[in-house]
């Protein structure tokens, strides 16, 4: 996200409701029944272009509705439930996209929910009301849209549960969605997530109030609906931010108050800490803007979600997604986990898809996603305005210095065009940019800052956010034809393991690294005794990332050990000397950088490899 750009509120945002045009015989669900009428609530923000190909789509989390930015006509302040990622400058940004969001098949803020006036009886549904499924859920969504004459989307964004909806359409309607969106969600629940999910419901369901769901003309279900309530936001926050916002401290009320109000609250088997003040708060903010039924429906649909269960594997569901995907997971989140994220983007990387991963650091839990959106934002605006092919293609050379575009163009030597690579320590993603112009290459970094990463996405580039020194994990067996490993080997604590990781990763591997063995170098200990200072190395010993100072026999030899072949290897001299002794063959000596192509071998073949290198 440009820095420069002032972030504002959307402004006043206002609800709109239309009926949708179905088929004489109604909408047919999944799970059975028929709704002969679906109205659908919806809030739009921002212009249409004249293409109409800037629409972004959101889909709201368990409890959301349409209103997810700007203020709401009553309303004196902005109130939307993604305030803070959808207006003019910010994530989603208003002045370049359309934003629509829309209440869910039952819901009970405008579309067609158990609390709605079923058309042949003229009462509410109450219990009547009709399973759903996620699937359904976007059907409805998807006939909304075209409703409104939109038939392609340039992204489809959603969080929690609505990252579920958001795998539904990409699994569904791909060919209709450009980009995707999927942040702190899952393929399906947790055994743990369903637990709370059915104890909520059992809340529910146990209330005297309930009335098996037509407790619409009487006292509603509200304290079942607190219960659960209370219940699932247990699961929002992580346990750091709970002990550091509550720890066990007590309430105002305790602290101040007299016998009579101690008794009262232990008679009753009240405490006074406050978590429990908290809990309450929500409990009584949700019951004034939810109804039970809607509850229930809801994560009942999103309990029974499970693409590996529907499509018997998440590659055979992915197979048809020609989408861009950026996928978000969060630290802390404990009810949609990072290992669930990281499924679905090993998935979707073994089937060749353009996938982005970040994991954000914060620590705040799943609830993240709405109140801690400093680098959320950035990432997605940086996706959604990611550069088209071809915008950055003469600029290039003036982004990459002289002496980086001399080692890329030894690179693209050794990479075949139209193959797939993986950058390891892609940095900016320039190298990338390089392949996918020049090569036709549309390769996948790997990088650990964040900063880094979201300029990479700016540009067009799929990369995942990964310690590589944590290992590949993310990356399934051989999903690559080639790793470039380009200026990083030396700063990896483990170099012997990741150069067995880039080989089960890819077939081949273009290693390049600073040789410690160069004349320079020794001189520099010769005469100064101290370690080298210049273009190469320009780091003093005490702040440089290189911790494992290696010569380029030191690269050959520990080939040799593995069983590696080096296919090729080009040796860059920083004077006149050093080319001098290149050219007498005298490599380990002369070269102070090493370009070197290198795959698996068989053991036969180990004493060629010193040759092949020519050391």
């Amino acid at each position: 996200m440009n820095d420069s750009i002032i972030e504002e509120s959307y402004g006043v945002a206002e609800t709109q409701t239309i009926r949708l045009s179905l088929p004489p015989e109604g909408f047919s669900l999944k799970k059975g029944g028929v709704l002969e009428e679906i109205n659908v609530a919806y809030e739009r923000y921002g212009a249409l272009n004249e293409a109409q190909d800037n629409v972004v789509f959101i889909c709201h989390a368990l409890t959301g509705d349409a209103h997810a930015a700007g203020s709401s006509p009553e309303s004196e302040e902005p109130d939307g439930w993604w305030e803070a990622m959808i207006g003019p400058g910010r994530g989603i940004d208003t002045n370049s996209h359309q934003v629509i969001c829309a209440n869910i098949l039952g819901g009970c803020k405008g579309t067609t929910g158990p609390s709605s006036i079923n058309p042949q009886t003229g009462e509410t549904y109450g219990s009547s009301f009709p399973k759903i499924t996620v699937s359904d859920i976007v059907e409805v969504h998807r006939l909304f849209l075209r409703e409104l004459g939109i038939t392609r989307l340039k992204a489809v964004v959603g969080g929690s549960f609505g990252g579920m909806q958001v795998l539904e359409w990409l699994i569904r309607h791909s060919h209709e969605v450009e980009s995707a969106i999927v942040v702190a969600s899952a393929a399906s629940l947790t055994t743990q997530a369903l637990a709370f999910d059915i104890v909520g419901r059992h809340a529910i369901t146990s209330d005297p109030n309930w009335n098996t769901g037509d407790y619409y003309n009487s006292d509603m279900p509200l304290v079942g609906l607190s219960g659960a309530r209370k219940l699932a936001h247990i699961t929002y926050l992580s346990q750091q931010l709970l002990s550091s916002k509550f720890g066990r401290s007590k309430r105002a009320e305790w602290i101040e108050a007299g016998p009579d109000f101690h008794v009262k609250r232990e008679s009753n088997f009240g405490t006074y800490f406050q978590i429990e003040s908290y809990l309450e708060y929500q409990g009584r903010k949700f019951i004034q803007r939810f109804d039970a039924n809607s509850y229930l429906h809801i994560t009942l649909a999103m309990d029974e979600y499970d693409i590996e269960e529907f499509y018997g594997s998440l590659e055979k569901a992915f197979e048809s997604i020609c989408s861009r995907l950026l996928i978000v997971s969060l630290d802390g989140d404990w009810l949609f986990t990072r290992e669930q994220s990281t499924e679905i983007v090993r998935a979707l990387v073994k089937l060749d898809k353009r996938v982005s991963y970040c994991h954000l650091e914060g620590a705040a839990g799943h609830d993240a996603f709405l109140t801690h959106t400093a680098d959320l934002k950035r990432i997605i605006n940086a996706f959604l305005s990611q550069s088209r092919p071809g915008e950055k293609r003469k600029c290039i050379r003036k982004i990459v210095p002289e002496e980086k575009m001399v080692r890329y163009r030894e690179i693209l030597k050794m990479i075949p065009e139209k193959c797939r690579v993986l950058d390891l320590g892609c940095g900016q993603g320039s190298l990338l940019n390089l392949l996918r112009h020049h090569h036709q290459v549309q390769g996948t970094g790997v990088e650990i800052d964040i900063d880094s990463v979201i300029a990479a996405v700016a540009k067009g580039c799929d990369v995942i956010l990964e310690d590589i020194d944590d290992g590949l994990a993310i990356i399934p067996d051989h999903s690559f034809d080639v790793t470039v490993l380009s200026e990083t080997l030396q700063t990896i604590k483990r170099p012997r393991k990741l150069l067995q990781q880039i080989l089960r990763v890819a077939n081949q591997a273009v290693v390049t690294f600073p040789n410690f063995g160069a004349l320079g170098v020794r001189t520099s200990l010769l005469f100064h005794g101290r370690m080298p200072k210049d273009e190469q190395l320009p780091y003093e010993w005490y702040d440089t990332p290189n911790i494992h100072l290696f010569t380029l026999k030191d690269f050959t030899d520990l080939c040799r050990k593995e069983n590696f072949k080096v296919e090729s290897l080009v040796c860059k001299s920083d004077n006149i000397l050093e080319k001098i002794l290149l050219a007498l063959g005298f490599k380990n000596l002369g070269a102070s950088s090493v370009i070197v192509h290198i795959s698996k071998k068989g053991s036969g073949d180990s004493a060629a490899c010193r040759r092949d290198a020519g050391v």
